[in-house]
């Protein structure tokens, strides 16, 4: 279904826990916006596998409540100012993760499995941080072999930006399969993209391999130039200098405040 901006934020209720991109995956900073707009507060954020400008935002907009993720930060322009105050000042809670646990455990939820086992965390400073988190004895081995569990993580609603879906609902995501493990692990997915096409994505094997099924696609906005500041895969590069911009202003409340009542939200 083919809706605009705002209906699809109207998704967004309170509390919801929300999946969003990393930076170079196709970030949908069209729905920035409408979405602090909807001003739906207590959000649960899990960054796949790690966030950028748009969770700053929406932490800024004072509209978070936790953040689960590997990293926040804003590539050549440093630090996430507004995450790194929030942190710093209790004022969300941070769940610290790694990149390989956030997607073992979006795996876990498309597979309806309450967990994945993995191995790598074990000797890690996480465990200590992380009682969500169980360690295990290996139940096919005879002991001494612990094994870590992530829970299963399953996001109410996952939002990214594609290059293009089609007329029926499906959505090209090219390489970018950690969109098609959000898309899978999320009851519903928002999805804007540049363009909308007559044929079917799913009509070759050329673009079938890259394609979402609009089974896993609950709504579609067009919203030309819709990731910017950030690129979008083989569509246009990063705005670097507006993002530098956002930093500079965004290291007060009252520089942000400014940034986002009278900065340019989509390219000239």
């Amino acid at each position: 279904m083919v809706s605009d901006l705002r209906a699809l934020a109207k998704y967004v209720e309170p509390g919801v826990r929300l999946a969003l991109p990393v930076d170079y995956a196709g970030v949908s900073m069209a729905m920035t916006r409408p979405i602090i707009e909807r001003n739906a507060r207590n959000l649960d954020l899990v960054c796949v596998p790690t966030g950028g400008l748009q969770v700053d935002q929406l932490i800024g907009a004072g509209l978070v409540r936790s953040v689960e993720t590997s990293a926040v930060l804003l590539g050549e322009a440093g630090g996430a100012p507004r995450f790194n105050a929030a942190v710093k000042d209790g004022a969300i809670a941070l769940k610290d993760a790694t990149c390989p646990a956030i997607h073992a455990g979006l795996m876990a939820a498309q597979k309806g499995s309450p967990f994945m086992p993995m191995r790598g965390l074990i000797g890690s400073d996480l465990l200590h941080h992380r009682s969500d988190w169980r360690v295990i004895d290996n139940p096919l081995a005879d002991g001494g072999d612990p094994i870590v569990l992530i829970p299963a993580i399953k996001p109410d609603i996952t939002i990214f930006h594609a290059p293009m879906a089609d007329r029926f609902g499906n959505v090209w995501i090219g390489r970018r399969r950690e969109l098609a493990a959000m898309a899978y692990a999320s009851a519903t997915t928002l999805v804007t993209v540049e363009r909308i096409v007559d044929e079917s994505l799913l009509a070759s094997e050329m673009s079938a391999a890259g394609a979402l099924p609009a089974l896993y696609v609950t709504e579609v906005a067009v919203a030309p130039k819709g990731a910017w500041p950030y690129g979008l895969w083989g569509e246009y590069p990063t705005d670097t200098t507006e993002i530098l911009r956002y930093a500079r202003a965004a290291r007060s409340a009252v520089g942000f405040a400014d940034y986002m009542t009278n900065a340019q939200m989509e390219p000239a």
